[in-house]
């Protein structure tokens, strides 16, 4: 019973959130956070333009806490709007814009479209980012493209706990577009990331030096006397 209970929590925390995206579109939504307080439940939104997502005189937000009363039966939903910090690093809010982008502008500058994208990523501290484009672009036959910079990790823990994906659609003449953004955020710990102390590596030397039998030691010392007593022949 405990497993099916948290199954349609889960399940209806799903829901509530694509309605929650579905209806506020083109508003830079990064990241939507639920939870479950003793007034009732307070729903976070992080989005880029906080100010099309409360609207005017804050008649969004009432319209959505209304819906989500009645569709979802929710007792007392409290809605908060929340920054993010640097839209360039959310790969949702990427694929948002190459989507708008390309319905605004059609197929036919979808390169410099997704250049763009890079630049602002990397230029904002991102270790790597991958775009795939995939779609009728720019001719009537499907294909995908993919525009790629900087250093992406694809398998290993890594990629599953560090590496922020995100998928959107835009909608053009020629049909469905599908984008998918990969970005690696700055700050990332890789596994193979080594850093050379040359203090220690001194002392580690040392202390192998003193531990070295003394005869050695003698023969070290002679053989660096004899480099600098012998001088080059003369021709």
């Amino acid at each position: 019973m405990i497993e099916k209970d948290i199954i349609q929590k889960n399940l209806k925390h799903f829901r509530i959130k694509d309605y929650i995206r579905s209806t506020l579109k083109d508003v830079g939504i990064s990241e939507i956070n639920i939870q479950r307080t003793p007034l009732g439940e307070k729903i976070i939104i992080k989005s880029s333009r906080p100010g099309l997502v409360i609207g005017g005189s804050g008649s969004n937000i009432k319209k959505l806490t209304k819906n989500l009363k009645s569709i979802f039966n929710l007792e007392n939903p409290q809605i908060e709007i929340g920054d993010v910090p640097n839209i360039n690093l959310v790969s949702s809010i990427v694929a948002e814009r190459i989507a708008s982008a390309l319905e605004r502008f059609g197929t036919m500058r979808f390169k410099g479209i997704g250049h763009k994208a890079m630049s602002d990523v990397i230029g904002a501290g991102g270790l790597g980012i991958e775009i795939l484009i995939s779609g009728k672009i720019p001719s009537a036959r499907a294909r995908v493209w993919r525009f790629y910079q900087g250093y992406l990790k694809k398998c290993g823990q890594i990629a599953i706990d560090n590496v922020d994906v995100a998928y959107k659609i835009a909608n053009l003449k020629t049909g469905i577009v599908g984008i998918k953004v990969s970005i690696m955020p700055p700050g990332t710990k890789l596994p193979d990331d080594i850093t050379v102390y040359k203090k220690e590596v001194e002392k580690v030397v040392e202390e192998e030096l003193k531990s070295e039998p003394k005869d050695l030691k003698e023969e070290i010392k002679k053989e660096k006397a004899n480099k600098k007593t012998i001088k080059p022949e003369e021709k």
